[in-house]
């Protein structure tokens, strides 16, 4: 008994027989039972005319009354009353079991219903008890668990068939038998993937299909769907977004111009300006380039807070320092290396410094005790300190303990931190905007254009969305100090000395040189978050957000900008009494380009 149980788990009719076993139709206030007991002859041997109700034996002082009964299942308030969301099959069930609980038989329930909706009931099997159900029309299994379908379980008599959220990757299975008379199929957010699935998607198959969804899956080429579905004569309507196939320019007069009977796409409805807008672009269809284009623009950014002021002045020795402000975004990385293609722009794959288990071969001389305490009295402390690791990238490797040994949480203190907000994701390049300087309002005036062949890493990419980062570069400058240069004067005469003179020039005045060297870069992200992309997969052309940080700056901070540009730009007022910073915040906006006419499709065409 149970290993019929456990055959059965999983299946379409364990979830309708579960299903059957909640709504109670045998329990109180439903069924026969104490509480109804005299409107119904016990079971002997009697006349026809005796297996009706006895009036005369109704409503006994122990029993309810059919009215009281039905107003215990359809009164809201009541505990008996059904979940909202019950469907009307569900309530007519519910007062049936009420008014003539003896119906309610295997054989009536089979033939009553026309429509099942199995919702997110983990089922993995369409078994073939489904074929107990006469004049079912109406079948929907989304949010399941079905990898595949045998056709020949599917009742004959079925018009729409769902199923939304499952895990099908082939509609081979669905095409050995399918219901002649299907005329809605939903197979939307499943697996099916790559350009093959066209061939099932034919009048040979669905010849009275009206309305097709295969919206959310990995379907690839465009040329060879549409010329699959161009043989369902009856075809109606037609979801095809979020595919990687609908990312292309040309993607929706493409399919208009192919379908000619099409009436809503993506439900949007074709209108006759459209088919007249890219008309004559279906006999082009080999010919364009089978590629998404996507324009990133990056504009000003608000908020920053002046580093510089918060260091002290630099002393003759240095160090000069100097502070730049930029923005980062990850984008898919094209199969033929797109961060190649753009001059002048930061394109780069961040990689971590180098590990310090790698000692260079010479390794640089110790300083003496006298030149290191110079060095720490010609540095003050507070920079000191910011030499040291800042949120990511360090400002230089520190120096290893002659003797590394085996320890390795001593060599791990050592390494580097890397912020991972640096770092792009797998298979995606790090974009970065020109570097600038600090400003109330930092103008980046960044635009640039992908264009993307590998469509189907492309689409992961915009489920996930990309990650924008605004960082800090802080640069530290070092006077250059040339080294010592000793000319042997013993034993030449004063001719020699002088002739020595001459070629070396004239004596220049002792100072530092005005060569300077530069630490690596020190970077600090101030502000990173997520821009949410999946919207350019579900049919929007245009992503605008302004990306908010949060608030960064200080009172102090703003003070002490506000001293230094009354002095050099003659500020006319001064820090208001309700101090509100603005917050760190960047714009940011990403879109599809989409071609609006047949002539725009055709600047696509690929040359042969």
């Amino acid at each position: 008994m149970a290993g019929s149980v456990d055959r059965s788990a999983g299946t379409v009719s364990a979830a309708v027989r579960e299903h059957l076993r909640k709504l109670c139709l045998r329990e109180f206030p439903c069924g026969a039972g104490s509480w109804n007991k005299s409107r119904f002859l016990p079971r002997t041997c009697r006349v026809w005319r005796e297996l009706v109700p006895r009036e005369e034996e109704a409503g006994g002082p122990s029993e309810e009354t059919v009215e009281d009964l039905l107003g215990l299942v359809c009164s809201p308030q009541s505990p008996w009353a059904l979940l909202e969301g019950s469907s009307a099959e569900d309530r007519f069930l519910r007062q049936l079991a009420i008014s003539n609980p003896q119906m309610l038989k295997e054989d009536f329930l089979n033939s009553y219903f026309r429509s099942l909706h199995v919702v997110d009931k983990k089922v993995s099997l369409v078994d073939k008890d489904l074929l107990k159900f006469p004049k079912l029309e109406e079948l929907v299994l989304s949010a399941n668990e079905i990898k595949e379908i045998d056709a020949f379980n599917l009742p004959p008599t079925l018009k729409v068939l769902e199923l939304y959220g499952n895990y099908i990757s082939s509609m081979k299975c669905l095409c050995d038998r399918p219901p002649p008379g299907l005329q809605h199929l939903g197979l939307g957010d499943n697996k099916l993937l790559g350009p093959l699935q066209s061939v099932y998607i034919t009048a040979q198959h669905w010849p009275n299909l009206v309305s097709l969804d295969l919206g959310f899956n990995d379907l690839t080429d465009l040329q060879a769907m549409v010329a699959s579905l161009s043989t369902l004569q009856r075809l109606r309507l037609l979801v095809l977004q979020g595919n990687p196939l609908a990312l292309v320019p040309y993607y929706r007069g493409f399919t208009i111009d192919s379908l000619a009977r099409l009436c809503v796409l993506d439900d949007i409805t074709v209108s006759s300006s459209e088919k007249h807008q890219f008309q004559g672009l279906r006999p082009k269809g080999d010919f364009l380039a089978r590629e998404a284009q996507f324009v990133v623009t990056i504009g000003n950014i608000r908020g920053v807070l002046d580093s510089s002021v918060l260091d002290p002045d630099p002393g003759p020795q240095g160090p000069f320092i100097s502070y730049s402000y930029y923005v980062t975004y990850d984008f898919v990385e094209d199969e033929e290396g797109e961060g190649s293609e753009y001059e002048g722009v930061l394109a780069e794959i961040v990689k971590p410094a180098p590990s310090e288990e790698e000692v260079p071969e010479e390794a640089p001389p110790t300083p003496t005790a006298e030149e290191a305490e110079e060095e720490a009295e010609s540095v003050p402390s507070s920079l000191s300190q910011s030499l040291e690791l800042e949120s990511g990238v360090s400002a230089g490797t520190p120096s290893l303990p002659r003797s590394l040994g085996s320890d390795a949480e001593e060599l791990a203190q050592l390494r580097p931190r890397m912020d991972f907000r640096l770092c792009p994701s797998p298979g995606t390049v790090l974009f970065s905007t020109v570097r600038k300087p600090w400003a109330n309002v930092i103008p980046c005036s960044y635009e640039m254009q992908h264009s993307l062949r590998d469509l189907v890493p492309l689409k992961a990419f915009l489920l996930a969305g990309t990650t924008v980062t605004i960082v800090e570069e802080k640069i530290l400058s070092w006077p250059v100090v040339p080294p010592p240069v000793d000319f042997p004067t013993a034993g030449k005469g004063k001719g020699e000395k002088k002739k020595e003179k001459d070629q070396k020039g004239p004596r220049k005045k002792r100072g530092l040189s005005k060569e300077l060297r530069q630490d690596p870069p020190i970077l600090r992200v101030l502000g990173s978050g997520l821009v949410v992309l999946e919207p350019l997969l579900a049919g929007e052309s245009l992503v605008s957000t302004l990306c908010k940080f949060g608030v960064i700056r200080t009172l102090e901070s703003d003070r002490l900008t506000f001293l230094r540009d009354s002095k050099n730009k003659k500020a006319k007022k001064g820090l208001e009494n309700d101090y509100r910073p603005e917050p760190l915040s960047v714009e940011v906006q990403i879109q599809i380009i989409q071609c609006r006419s047949a002539e725009e499709a055709l600047r696509t065409l690929v040359v042969v």
